[in-house]
């Protein structure tokens, strides 16, 4: 099949493989860490590890009625469980829940904080300072998800950035052989669609938890596409010539 300009990535010049070669390396880790780090934070919405439903749920639509309808009720049932006694997990809940009022602030609420939770809230970076006490309030206000504000700065910094890393994955996947031209085209397109359908999936979730599957759905269909276009362009950069040597 002919390629752009006569060429294919396995006759590709050596300097220019290195290049696509250290491009699609990088983008392959950045991918996995893009994984590892919404595990870390949407996958602990809901208090225990692990993706579902109901974290992205907890994390754009948010968590208005019943129990864990506040961010701390949700981590002292979750993943802040082991750190504190029943009592005082109790006693906390029950301030979350009356409203938490300012009155008990520093005569309930301060002291148990400052004996189970401090050491590590105080410290640690990336963890609220609970210590303080409108931290702490906001902690024990009705969850009610990711800001519109917050949506709207995320999602054009998700669109531009990760649209710029499937044009250069898809550029250099145009120099794949062994697929049809139609099979080509969708594998470089379906990453785009993906990426519109995950975006818009925020949205319709903040509004509508229902809409929560789409936001799995874009997430993992952009990453197969990619995974697929990376590894078949570093396969015939590199293993295709060894084999034809052999053959």
């Amino acid at each position: 099949m002919k390629e752009i300009n006569g060429a294919d990535l396995a006759n590709l010049p050596l300097p220019v493989k290195s290049l696509f070669t250290g491009y699609l390396l990088v983008i392959g880790l950045g991918l996995l860490m893009a994984g590892a780090q919404i595990l870390l934070t949407h996958g602990m919405a809901d208090g225990k590890f692990g993706l579902s439903v109901d974290d992205i749920v907890y994390s754009y639509h948010g968590n208005h009625d019943g129990e864990n309808a506040s961010k701390l009720e949700a981590k002292l049932h979750g993943s802040m469980k082991e750190n504190a006694p029943p009592e005082a997990r109790l006693a906390m809940i029950k301030w979350v829940r009356a409203g938490a009022p300012e009155s008990e602030w520093e005569t309930t609420i301060k002291p148990l904080v400052n004996q189970y939770c401090i050491a590590c809230h105080a410290n640690m970076p990336g963890l609220p300072n609970i210590g303080e006490k409108d931290i702490m309030l906001k902690m024990a206000a009705v969850d009610h998800g990711v800001s519109i504000a917050s949506l709207t700065r995320v999602s054009h910094i998700h669109l531009f950035g990760i649209a710029f890393i499937f044009f250069f994955v898809g550029w250099i996947f145009s120099f794949a052989t062994g697929f049809s031209t139609w099979v080509k085209s969708f594998l470089i397109f379906t990453p785009f669609a993906f990426l519109i359908a995950d975006v818009a999936a925020w949205w319709l979730t903040k509004l509508e938890p229902g809409f929560a599957w789409l936001v799995i759905i874009g997430g993992f269909g952009y990453s197969l596409a990619s995974t697929v276009m990376i590894f078949s362009s570093l396969y015939q950069m590199w293993v295709t010539p060894l084999r034809v040597k052999k053959g």
